[in-house]
């Protein structure tokens, strides 16, 4: 009986995937197996499947998924999400069985598959060094948010540049409003008035800097250890005239603590604790703790994940964040209140992400022609799939965020 790259495909695939295939498969020769109806995948390359019998699961698919190899070429999340429903109305295994596996490598070798790996693509990081050192930390954080502020910039909302997740009054509130409303909350419940002095650790693109500097007369300090942030945040001091209230310092947050008298009225650290990694985090605690004078308030917007998914995953810490980890908010609460701080008010923000990736989705998409022109179409691929897979991640529960205001004691 004659066979075909899909049909041999699909022949190794039904151990792995319970059954039939849950997609429409097109190999590269051209054949296709699997129903007519079903979201289409495209094996575009042989080292498409090189890669996932080297990285087997997320990395390999996002591998082949960012050079091209793979495609999907209809609507990314419709196709993921019944991805995912099939597995878990199938109940699937989280690992294969000896019998699969043996039936993956007979197909690898019937396709003259087995090889060396293919390159890594360019866009995945390349970090080295003692993890959570100073410099691997510049490093990593270099890789995601040194890639331009003109990139962001058609992603992000332009007025605010806000990276992180906003406060959505409804669905069809514009991003930019919601983002603006998240930030009057954060300087509302540390309660900053004129002349207040303000810690933004991790201040990204200076958004709550700015802000708690023009619209409630803060003091502020903002540290990042991206270069390319620091040089956005005070040029956009200088146009919005707050460049007198607003330093913006290229520090890492371990070296942000003041001397003893000197501290800040209110610290504040939007979804930056993920970035400082599992060991450290106590660190990190104490130097929220350390920044804060006796009776003032911290305020941390933070995500997180269940007890049995911790870290970013592999796709998120090989071409996003390296080195990111996430944990229960409940974890994160016990370190926070380990360091000597007091939890006052936690607020869940899950459902907003939903709705401010879709803004930024939104945008994406519709500047694609000129992000493509500036960083390539490798990059545009990490981050459709970043994009889309983050908003699954939150709209399915997989991934939560949330406010965390607690105070130094007296």
């Amino acid at each position: 009986m004659s066979t075909t790259v899909a049909t041999d495909l699909e022949h190794a695939l039904r151990p792995f995937v319970g059954g039939d295939l849950p997609v429409r498969l097109v190999a590269w020769d051209g054949t296709t197996a699997g129903p007519v109806d079903a979201p289409v995948v495209e094996v575009r390359s042989p080292d498409a499947l090189r890669r996932l019998l080297w990285h087997p699961g997320e990395l390999g698919a996002a591998q082949a998924y960012v050079t091209g190899e793979l495609d999907v070429p209809g609507d990314l999340d419709a196709a993921l999400t019944h991805a995912f429903a099939v597995a878990s109305e199938r109940d699937l295994p989280s690992r294969p069985s000896l019998r699969a596996l043996a039936g993956a490598v007979r197909t690898a070798v019937g396709l003259d598959l087995l090889g060396r790996p293919p390159t890594a693509p360019a866009t995945q990081a390349r970090v080295r060094g003692r993890l959570h050192s100073k410099d691997r930390d510049r490093r990593a954080i270099s890789h995601h948010y040194d890639t331009t502020a003109d990139f962001y910039s058609l992603v992000l909302d332009e007025r605010t540049m806000a990276y992180s997740c906003g406060y959505h009054s409804s669905p069809d509130q514009p991003l930019a409003d919601a983002q603006e409303a998240k930030l009057d909350l954060v300087c509302r419940k540390l309660g900053l008035e004129p002349g207040m002095r303000l810690l933004d650790v991790g201040c990204g693109w200076g958004s709550l800097s700015l802000h708690a500097a023009e619209h409630f007369g803060a003091r502020v300090v903002g540290v990042t250890i991206s270069a390319e942030q620091r040089r956005f945040a005070e040029a956009a001091a200088r146009r919005r005239g707050v460049a007198d209230l607003v330093e913006i310092r290229l520090c890492d947050y371990r070296d942000a603590v003041p001397l003893p008298g000197a501290e800040y009225d209110a610290v504040a650290s939007l979804e930056m604790g993920e970035h400082v990694g599992e060991r450290n985090y106590p660190a990190y605690a104490r130097v929220l703790h350390d920044s804060v004078r006796p009776g003032g308030h911290v305020l941390v917007q933070q995500m997180s994940r269940g007890a049995n998914h911790p870290g970013g995953g592999p796709f998120i810490e090989s071409f996003i964040a390296p080195d990111m980890h996430m944990r229960p908010v409940g974890a994160t609460i016990g370190l926070l209140e380990d360091a000597g701080l007091e939890l006052r008010g936690v607020e869940a923000l899950r459902e907003h992400y939903v709705l401010t990736v879709a803004g930024w989705l939104a945008r994406f998409e519709e500047n694609l022609d000129a992000i493509t022109a500036l960083v390539g179409e490798e990059l545009v691929r990490v981050w459709r799939l970043y994009l889309v897979g983050g908003s699954m991640a939150f709209r399915d529960g997989r991934m939560g965020v949330d406010q965390l205001l607690l105070r130094r004691r007296a």
